[in-house]
């Protein structure tokens, strides 16, 4: 598979960013201008919480002073110890 890019986030696994999601991110999100914004949310989020209703599902936050909305959400889906990117976009706040 065709990676974007690999990072480690904060509790130590691996995520990927796949050429597929990537141009899922860029056709819905094309406020998302390049994926360095995306790993620099995975490797230093702002905030990271995870839904009661799928807690395999992490929502990582960073703000982004000059972008308005400011934060920029990542959604990861982990499996078997690792997480691929589901889609990212801009939010006015962490939700």
């Amino acid at each position: 598979m065709n990676f974007i890019f690999e990072a480690k986030d904060k509790t130590g696994r691996m995520i990927h960013l796949s050429l597929e999601r990537w141009k899922h991110i860029r056709k819905k999100h094309p406020e998302i201008e390049n994926s360095e914004e995306i790993q620099e949310t995975i490797i230093n989020p702002t905030k990271i919480t995870f839904p009661k209703i799928d807690e395999s599902v992490g929502f990582f936050y960073k703000y982004f002073k000059n972008k308005s909305p400011s934060y920029l959400l990542v959604l990861v889906k982990y499996l078997n110890g690792t997480g691929y990117i589901i889609t990212a976009y801009y939010e006015d706040k962490i939700i």
